[in-house]
């Protein structure tokens, strides 16, 4: 079992770097932050200098989403990042909450998700993905590996998980919910024909939050 840690991008940034330096340490596997860039500081920067400092830690957003940005841009982030620092990545993906409420928007379609996830996946690993009538693929990524996590609550969005998702992320500690969510994540992923026990499983139980000393 890995265990990671969650961070909040409050400033200043190198006290972030600093705590996901100190998570490696310790043992931890991921560091996560979340993506609302109204709230906080911009998370790609961010882990663009925790991966510089690390050997070993996977990053990623806890959660991105398909509105805030262009699908082909977040994927781009990924892929470099992994060119640049090994596949180190990971994508925790969902609809959107806070990065698209504070624009007064509402978060995308569960259709919208799922296009998205393929069109990220597809090209953050190196191949072709088409935009409405157009076929684009990134030249120089020749070695990247992105693993998409999708965080879901209601049924129709486990089942996507389940039907999609390299992983689910559930935000919520609870056993009878966890229980309930998890059997439904596995329940869809056989439905469509895929290993119920490939999808990985990440159960987030606390916060943590850093203040400056």
């Amino acid at each position: 079992m890995d265990i990671g840690v969650v961070l909040q991008c409050n400033p200043p940034a190198s006290r972030v770097v600093d705590l996901a330096r100190r998570a490696e340490t310790h043992g931890f596997s991921h560091v996560w932050t979340f993506d609302s860039h109204l709230l906080w500081q911009e998370p790609f920067v961010i882990y663009s200098q925790i991966l510089a400092q690390t050997r070993r830690v996977t990053v990623g957003p806890m959660v991105t989403n398909p509105a805030t940005r262009d699908w082909t841009v977040t994927a781009s982030m990924f892929a470099t990042l992994n060119e640049m620092f090994g596949n180190r990545t990971i994508c925790g993906i969902g609809r959107g909450d806070s990065a698209v409420r504070t624009l007064g928007g509402k978060p995308t379609s569960l259709a919208t998700l799922r296009e998205s996830i393929h069109v990220i996946r597809e090209l953050a690993n190196g191949r072709s993905a088409t935009l409405g009538e157009t076929t684009v693929q990134f030249p120089w990524s020749k070695e990247s590996s992105l693993e998409i996590w999708v965080a879901a609550y209601g049924p129709k969005a486990l089942e996507l998980t389940g039907e999609v998702a390299d992983g689910y992320i559930l935000q919520l500690a609870d056993p009878d919910i966890a229980s309930w969510t998890i059997g439904r994540v596995r329940s869809a992923a056989e439905a469509v024909g895929r290993d119920p026990s490939s999808i990985k499983v990440l159960c987030r139980c606390t916060r943590l939050r850093h203040r400056r000393q």
